[in-house]
């Protein structure tokens, strides 16, 4: 490096934002994730003895330090150590580094290590194409993602690799954090003369979500658009504060992890009964941008699911509000969006609509049986083949009701759904039963079958079957 790219470096260092300035060397100076690389931990022997040897996956929600605990071993490890970003970087960039890797080891018996940020990015092609050498041992992989490994990164990879999962840090972390920053002369503001308010502190840390970057950065805006006083003091109050960082930041990536546990919170919510954490849920998802149709498509399926028969009114109100919000939109359009949320909250349950589940495992196991002939249609061969002969119109009966058969043969007796005693549901069973019992005395059945409830598991894999794979909603 010359005399002037020398100088360069210093000043991008110099210029470099405080969150990039602060950025801790050591693991002593690292703050929070003790889970995983506390005193003792497997992690942190692993990497102050410089043992490195097999690929890891660090994955966390952005600021909880993945890229700073891959700078440390960066500094601390004897390997040549490579950086690639995956929103920037590409196969023919990985080539490079791939070969200039196997070179070293051939010349110099030199492992590398390469630490690929944002590695979710890359796509299979691109994964495939690092999967070999990180399986002979030419590239020791540090992958950082945002995302869920065991979703976006491919399955050989992430067999290669052990995963170290961080957390977003504690309001105790980013308060230390931000002191270090006030404090330390090199890097931070600590020749200059800054007060930083209890109340302005407290507001940063909280505000900040866990994120050490984003409370930095605020830091920093604070800092940076307030003059100093006549006594040259920088003061940062709690209106400076609240400025420089208005708005919590919500980890929510419609593609990612935060969009499909947050739906699943809010669903298992409604479906347990608890408007309270319902509405949460629904805050969250509207706070961070979620598109409220999508929203209320899972409040229709949800209506039919788990209400069904107990409030049929259920499927009314939340079909309801999808069209009322079309027709109005937001914010307005929050209002038949949370009525639909607190309706289907605290209306009787009922899942007994998956009895349709159990009739398509039927015909998967037993196959197609022919519709009996007087049930079948009438309007084109009654006369040479008989077809309808024999129905008899339920209309005509004084209850309107008559016990006749429409399963065929071999399944009468076979009963798939079952009513349950909730809501208006407990009404349906009480009809139901004399209905059965009166069809089973016409037909002579003597025996019966209720076919049994089916799991959770074999009712989303029947799912899976009615639709052609595609992306998770």
């Amino acid at each position: 490096m010359d005399l002037f790219e020398n100088a360069f470096q210093n000043t991008l260092r110099e210029e470099a934002p405080l969150a990039a300035r602060m950025r801790p060397h050591t693991l002593d100076d690292f703050v929070g994730q003790d889970d995983i690389i506390g005193p003792g931990r497997l992690l942190r022997r692993t990497i102050e003895a410089d043992r490195l040897f097999s690929s890891i996956i660090l994955w966390g929600p952005p600021g909880s330090g993945k890229t700073t605990l891959a700078m440390i071993i960066a500094h601390q490890t004897k390997s040549h150590f490579e950086t690639l970003s995956a929103v920037l970087a590409g196969k023919a960039e990985l080539k490079i580094v791939i070969e200039a890797a196997l070179e070293r080891r051939k010349l110099y018996r030199k492992r590398t290590i390469l630490f690929v940020d944002e590695v979710h990015r890359w796509n299979k092609a691109q994964q495939d194409a690092l999967l070999p050498h990180v399986e002979n041992g030419t590239i020791t992989l540090i992958g950082a993602t945002t995302e869920n490994p065991y979703f976006e990164v491919i399955g050989a990879l992430v067999s290669r690799s052990r995963i170290f999962q961080l957390k977003p840090l504690e309001d105790r972390h980013i308060r230390i954090i931000i002191e270090r920053a006030l404090k330390d002369p090199e890097r931070g503001y600590g020749k200059r003369k800054i007060l930083l308010d209890e109340d302005a502190l407290g507001h940063l840390v909280h505000i900040a979500g866990g994120d050490a970057r984003n409370a930095l950065n605020a830091l920093e805006l604070a800092v940076e658009s307030t003059p100093p006083d006549e006594q040259g003091i920088v003061k940062i109050t709690l209106q400076i504060a609240q400025e420089s960082i208005q708005r919590r930041a919500v980890l929510y990536d419609k593609d990612g992890d935060a969009h499909y546990d947050t739906i699943s919170a809010f669903i298992k919510s409604v479906r347990g009964s608890d408007p309270d954490a319902a509405l949460y849920w629904l805050a969250k998802m509207l706070y961070a941008g979620e598109d409220p149709r999508f929203i209320l498509r899972r409040l229709i399926i949800l209506a039919g699911e788990d209400i069904g028969l107990a409030d049929p009114q259920g499927l009314v109100v939340a079909t309801s509000a999808a069209y009322a919000f079309d027709y109005i939109g937001l914010p307005e359009g929050i209002y038949p969006l949370a009525e639909a949320t607190l309706y289907l909250a605290t209306a009787p349950k009922s899942n007994s609509a998956t009895a349709y589940f159990k009739a398509y495992q039927l015909i998967e196991k037993e196959g197609i049986t022919a519709v009996p002939q007087h049930l079948q249609d009438d309007s084109r061969d009654r006369q040479a083949l008989g077809h309808g002969v024999g129905y008899q119109y339920p209309h005509e009966a004084e209850d309107h009701f008559l016990p006749q058969q429409y399963l065929p043969k071999p399944l009468l007796g076979t009963y798939f759904y079952h009513s349950t005693n909730q809501g208006y549901e407990a009404l349906v069973a009480e009809r139901l039963e004399r209905w059965r019992r009166a069809q089973r005395e016409a037909l002579g059945i003597n025996q019966t079958e209720e076919y049994p409830e089916l799991s959770q598991e074999t009712i989303q894999a029947i799912k899976r079957r009615h639709q052609p794979t595609g992306p998770r909603e």
